[in-house]
C-alpha cells in the first residue's frame, strides 16, 4: 500500500507500506508486491508462511472478503493480520510471495522451516 499523502513525483521507499502491519519498506524489511500495489513485508510473510504452510493454521475468508494480494475470492485457507483485521491473504499468495523472496539473492530471507525439536 502507499502511504497517505505520497508525492507520486518523488516517491521514496518509505512511502510504500505493508498492508498487514503498515510498516514502511526499508533495506532491512523487504516487500513483495501483489495486485494493485498491495504489499506484504518479510516480517509478516514469515509469520503468515509459518502459520499457513507449516502449522496449517488458517481460516476461510467470509463471502464478502477477498485476498488483498491477488484480489480473488479463494477457497484456500487465509492468514489474517494480527494487527489489521481487514487484511488477509490466501495461502497461494503467501506461498508465491515466499518463493519470490526466498529466491531473491539481494534479500537475506528464507522460508521458515519446520522445527525438528521434540
Amino acid at each position: 500500500m502507499q502511504r497517505d499523502g505520497i508525492d507520486h513525483e518523488n516517491a521514496q521507499m518509505s512511502d510504500i507500506q505493508c498492508d498487514f502491519c503498515h510498516k514502511p519498506w526499508t533495506m532491512e524489511r523487504a516487500m513483495v508486491e501483489g495486485h494493485r500495489g498491495a504489499c506484504v513485508c518479510s516480517d509478516c510473510l514469515t509469520v503468515a508462511y509459518a502459520e499457513l504452510v507449516l502449522h496449517k493454521v488458517g481460516s476461510p475468508a467470509s463471502p464478502e472478503e477477498i485476498c488483498i494480494m491477488c484480489r480473488e475470492e479463494r477457497d484456500d485457507p487465509h492468514w489474517r493480520s494480527h494487527m489489521f483485521d481487514e487484511a488477509l491473504a490466501c495461502r497461494r499468495c503467501i506461498k508465491q510471495a515466499a518463493g519470490v523472496l526466498h529466491k531473491d539473492r539481494d534479500v537475506a530471507w528464507a522460508k521458515p522451516a519446520a522445527s525438528t525439536e521434540k
